[in-house]
C-alpha cells in the first residue's frame, strides 16, 4: 500500500482555476476520489457499499457526471484514509463548489441538459479545435446568422422569445474569445458552408466579413477545406476537440446530435479524432490562403 507521502492529496486540485464552473470541478474532484480509492486498493463495489450506493454510482462520481453529496464525499474520504483536517475540509469545499450552478444556469429554460456539460468544458478549455461541414462554427457566428440557424429548429411562426435567448447565449459564449487571456480557437470549415445561403445574401455577407475580422485575432486560426480537396478523413461529421491546461483533465471530443451529444475522453478514441483533425488541417487551405478565399467569395456575392 502506498505511503501517506505517495498518496494523492487534496492540494493536487485546490490550486486549479475555477473556470468551467461545476462541470470541471466535478471532473477534478471525481479524478481525485478515483486516485485516492485506487491508492488504497479499494474496489468501486466496496466504495459504493460505504455510501449506501452501487459501484455504478461511484463510477459516475469519479467521471464527474453527477453532483456530490457532502456526506458521501466525507464517508469516502474516511474510507480512503484521508484524516488530515485541512485536506478533508478542502475537498469538501470543492464538493460544495461543484454543486454551484454555472453562469449558464439562467438559460435553463432553453438549454438542454446534455449541452450544459459542454458549456462547462468549453469555459475551461485552453484550446478548442473544431471541424464544421454544415454551419459556421457557433463561436464564430454573427447574431443574424445564429438567429437563422436557430430558427431552423422551430416552426416558421416561432415567437422571438423562443429564439432570442438562444442567440444571446451563443453571443455570451463568444465574448471570452476576444478578452485578455482568451483561449485558442482553431476552426476548420468545409467550403460548402460558405456557399449555403442561410438568412439571405446580406446575412451571409456579414458572416463572411465577421470571419475575416476574427481571423485577424492572434488566438484564432481559421482554415477552409476547398471543394477541390475531395474526400478526407473527417468527412463523417462535425466534431470539436477540447484541450485543457489543467493536468487533471484529459482531452474531450464533443459531437452534437439532434437531441443529445457524445463526449469521448478515452485516449484511444481521442487519438482517432486527433489524427482525423490533423489530416483535415493538412488538406485544408493554409490560414493565409483561407483569408484570400474568403475575400474572393465576398467579392463574388
Amino acid at each position: 500500500m502506498p505511503s501517506h507521502e505517495d498518496r494523492p492529496t487534496g492540494g493536487d486540485v485546490l490550486g486549479y482555476p475555477r473556470r468551467g464552473g461545476p462541470t470541471v470541478l466535478r471532473i477534478l474532484l471525481g479524478n481525485q476520489l478515483r486516485r485516492l480509492r485506487e491508492a488504497r486498493g479499494i474496489s468501486t463495489e466496496q466504495a459504493g457499499y460505504e455510501i449506501r450506493g452501487s459501484h455504478s454510482k461511484i463510477s459516475r462520481m469519479e467521471l464527474g457526471r453527477v453532483g456530490f453529496k457532502e456526506r458521501d464525499v466525507s464517508d469516502l474520504l474516511t474510507l480512503y484514509g484521508v484524516e488530515d483536517p485541512a485536506e478533508r475540509s478542502a475537498l469538501l469545499e470543492l464538493a460544495r463548489e461543484a454543486n454551484t450552478p454555472g453562469w449558464w444556469h439562467r438559460y435553463g429554460d432553453v438549454l438542454p441538459g446534455w449541452f450544459e456539460t459542454y458549456l462547462g468544458l468549453e469555459e475551461a478549455a485552453s484550446l478548442l479545435r473544431s471541424y464544421e461541414l454544415q454551419f459556421m462554427p457557433g463561436l464564430l457566428q454573427t447574431q443574424d446568422y445564429a438567429r437563422a440557424v436557430i430558427r431552423l429548429g422551430f416552426p416558421e411562426e416561432a415567437a422571438d422569445e423562443d429564439v432570442e435567448p438562444r442567440v444571446h447565449l451563443r453571443m455570451t459564449r463568444q465574448a471570452r474569445f476576444t478578452e485578455p487571456g482568451a483561449p485558442t480557437l482553431w476552426s476548420v470549415i468545409d467550403e460548402g458552408v460558405l456557399h449555403r445561403p442561410l438568412g439571405g445574401r446580406g446575412v451571409m455577407r456579414g458572416q463572411i466579413e465577421h470571419l475575416l475580422e476574427m481571423a485577424e485575432l492572434p488566438n484564432v486560426t481559421l482554415q477552409v477545406v476547398p471543394f477541390e480537396a475531395g474526400g478526407h478523413a473527417a468527412a463523417g461529421g462535425p466534431f470539436t476537440i477540447l484541450r485543457f491546461a489543467e493536468p487533471g483533465l484529459s482531452d474531450v471530443v464533443f459531437m452534437e446530435q439532434l437531441t443529445s451529444a457524445l463526449y469521448l475522453d478515452k485516449p484511444s478514441d481521442v487519438d482517432v479524432y486527433m489524427r482525423a483533425m490533423n489530416h483535415v488541417c493538412i488538406t485544408a487551405l493554409r490560414p493565409d490562403d483561407t483569408v484570400q478565399r474568403l475575400r474572393d467569395i465576398l467579392r463574388s456575392m
